[in-house]
């Protein structure tokens, strides 16, 4: 018999989504990322377009649960390079690998606030360290002219 994926190791797509839901609220938080970031555009994200909170976080448990090898189908809403690529959609937020960095420890205090245990934590955490430069490639692309 085969063991069980990640995703039902989590506990499926309500507790995947129960954990997108405070990870997403900590990051509009957090002073690095957040509302009080001294990236532009990651300040004007949390501070502006707020009303788009709730889309991120039915997309960002797609996400995960897709990577998690749960049933579900995540289907970027700017195709990047890959099925489950972020580079696109982060692109203009210029985020560094430092702020990167950020957001996966407050991914990490998120997965320790609800329990998940550390083998599923370390999991989570490598599938989400996976798209780093991906992520982060809008940190060093040039400004587009316009």
């Amino acid at each position: 018999m085969s063991e069980p994926t990640l995703y039902d190791r989590l506990g499926g797509v309500f507790a995947i989504a129960a954990v997108v839901d405070h990870f997403s609220d900590a990051v509009v938080q957090n002073p690095i990322v957040g509302q009080q970031s001294q990236n532009p555009a990651l300040r004007e994200w949390h501070t502006q377009n707020l009303g788009r909170l709730p889309g991120l976080k039915f997309m960002r448990t797609l996400w995960v649960c897709n990577v998690a090898g749960g049933p579900f189908q995540y289907t970027p809403t700017v195709p990047g390079s890959t099925t489950l690529g972020l580079e696109e959609a982060h692109r203009n937020l210029r985020i560094s690998p430092e702020e990167f960095d950020e957001v996966a420890a407050e991914l990490g205090r998120t997965l320790d606030v609800v329990g998940v245990p550390q083998r599923e934590k370390d999991e989570v955490l490598a599938a989400f360290a996976a798209h780093k430069a991906e992520v982060t490639a809008g940190s060093v692309a040039p400004v587009p002219a316009g």
